[in-house]
């Protein structure tokens, strides 16, 4: 669906079925350079099950419009704000990567808010390499390729996505390819510059999931470890032999554990 907000047309995907407020709402949130795609086979298997998803394109990411946010608790602040202007009074948030530290800083500042939190291939800062971020902001193509290449595991390099007809590689290079060319190094800024990990993860008194890669090289699954022993309410879950995109790479896992949460 479409949704005009703060000055800009936002797509949000909602697995395929007709959203409703009034029911258990699931909030995707996706991290650099990614898009409701990231969270596609989660947002279409909660939707058949029962549950009511919104799985957003941040602005200037996927078929959405508007200016790139370059800020983590601006971030916060707009994923908060959308879920007003919806009607939804709290929801349960999951987010991979960046979106982890959008919802430890949205889980902060809207406590009332969130009801439950997931976090997939987190850490409580994520900082990026000087490489990367020049990449990102003079050769966007690189740096998509880059990341590509770097956020998988070996596995997931040498066969078929998930998804018939389609490979990993090239299906995370089109998803980055699919956003605004600024988008990326508004993203990886926005992590480079997110300092306030510990002291949210502090704060927060909701049951939570930590899902990660045992193979992740750009969020290592020992800051993830550090991520859940920070948190009061924490469950734990390492998924073996997997890369960075764990909800593409890993689907039957993630959901597997997800669903077990939310239950």
């Amino acid at each position: 669906m479409k949704l005009s907000y703060q000055n800009a047309d936002i797509f949000i995907s909602t697995g395929g079925r007709e959203f409703t407020a009034d029911g258990d709402v699931l909030l995707f949130i996706h991290g650099s350079g990614q898009s409701h795609l990231t969270f596609m086979q989660q947002g279409r298997f909660f939707a058949n099950r029962g549950w009511q998803v919104l799985n957003p394109d941040m602005p200037s990411h996927g078929h959405s419009g508007g200016v790139p946010l370059d800020d983590i608790g601006a971030m916060a602040d707009w994923y908060a704000g959308l879920l007003e202007a919806l009607g939804v009074s709290s929801a349960t948030i999951i987010g991979h990567s960046q979106g982890c530290l959008v919802g430890l800083e949205m889980a902060k500042r809207y406590p009332e808010k969130v009801t439950k939190l997931c976090l997939i291939a987190g850490a409580l800062a994520i900082p990026v390499n000087d490489a990367l971020l020049d990449m990102a902001m003079n050769n966007p193509p690189a740096a998509y390729q880059a990341m590509v290449n770097w956020a998988h595991a070996n596995d997931s390099h040498l066969y078929a996505h998930s998804w018939p007809g389609q490979t990993h590689i090239e299906f995370g290079t089109a998803v980055m390819e699919s956003n605004d060319n600024q988008a990326l190094f508004a993203d990886l800024s926005a992590c480079n510059q997110y300092h306030d990990g510990p002291d949210a993860a502090a704060a927060i008194m909701c049951p939570s999931l930590a899902i990660l890669a045992s193979h992740d090289k750009m969020t290592p699954a020992k800051a993830g470890k550090k991520m859940a022993d920070a948190l009061e309410n924490c469950t734990l879950q390492i998924i073996e032999d997997a890369g960075h995109f764990l909800p593409s790479e890993r689907p039957y896992e993630v959901n597997k554990h997800l669903r077990a949460f939310l239950a």
